[in-house]
């Protein structure tokens, strides 16, 4: 029971709840739905994309990192909730920020008590965390090129990718060792001992990628596993009724998995 709750997203309790019901319930039609939808999404996208890129599927939640056409790393991340949701978009890495500092956007409430527990000071009317193993961008982010303020960066709370449902985010993308996975791209990309530097000296440090590694932002709840099986995921967005009702499916809601605000962060 576990196991099928961690295919679907849904929070790993061995409990059959509503949502675990929801799945245990769908018919082969619901499946050939998702799959209809699932096809008509890759249509879309271009048959060559980048040899080398970062996709981040927002449905299940997890990142592969392809170098020269060949996948090379796959890792957790925690992605936007229902109602701040990642958008789908392309949009490239271009540099890294080393110990960054967090201002906070307009769109996210901020309490008393978290500017007292998270050191926040005010610059031109924003809140800003500064730099440190504590801010919510952890101790690296991923800048890109978009005009939605979406990005990748690290968290200084770990203990989340553990979660079966990581839609927890306002948008942006945390990725499981974010450290690890910053270290590998400025290796090979020729700036390593440039970035431990700046990451070294914890202070704000900004490090120029060489040249912009693309990241695509892409939504699919269903696609195949590495064992070359079919596999399903919820649909946590709510995002494929209206694409299957264009394809000619009766409007059936989808089942979607229910995200709880548990922490403030980008």
């Amino acid at each position: 029971m576990k196991a099928l709750q961690r295919d679907y997203g849904i929070r790993a309790d061995g409990i059959v709840g509503p949502d675990t019901l929801g799945v245990l319930t769908l018919r082969p039609g619901d499946r050939a739905r998702t799959l209809a939808v699932a096809l008509e999404r890759r249509r879309w996208l271009s048959r060559t994309p980048p040899a080398t890129r970062i996709d981040v599927n927002s449905a299940a939640a997890e990142l592969q990192y392809y170098r020269d056409g060949q996948l090379v790393d796959r890792r957790k991340v925690i992605v936007g909730e229902p109602d701040r949701e990642t958008p789908p978009l392309g949009s490239p890495i271009y540099r890294l920020v080393a110990n960054p500092t967090w201002t906070v956007p307009k769109s996210i409430p901020v309490s008393r008590a978290t500017v007292r527990a998270k050191a926040m000071h005010r610059i031109n009317g924003y809140w800003v965390q500064p730099s440190g193993p504590d801010n919510a961008l952890g101790l690296v982010k991923f800048d890109m090129k978009n005009d939605q303020a979406i990005y990748l960066h690290d968290t200084a709370a770990p203990e989340l990718f553990g979660r079966s449902q990581r839609h927890l985010s306002h948008g942006c993308v945390r990725v499981s060792d974010a450290l690890g996975f910053a270290a590998m791209l400025a290796d090979q990309e020729g700036v390593g001992d440039t970035w431990a530097k700046a990451q070294a000296s914890g202070t704000y440090e900004i490090v120029d990628l060489p040249r912009e590694i693309p990241v695509r932002l892409l939504y699919h709840n269903a696609f195949v596993a590495d064992d070359g099986t079919v596999a399903f995921r919820t649909d946590p967005y709510g995002w494929n009724d209206a694409v299957a009702v264009q394809l000619g499916f009766a409007d059936a809601k989808s089942r979607q998995a229910k995200a709880e605000a548990i922490d403030i962060g980008p």
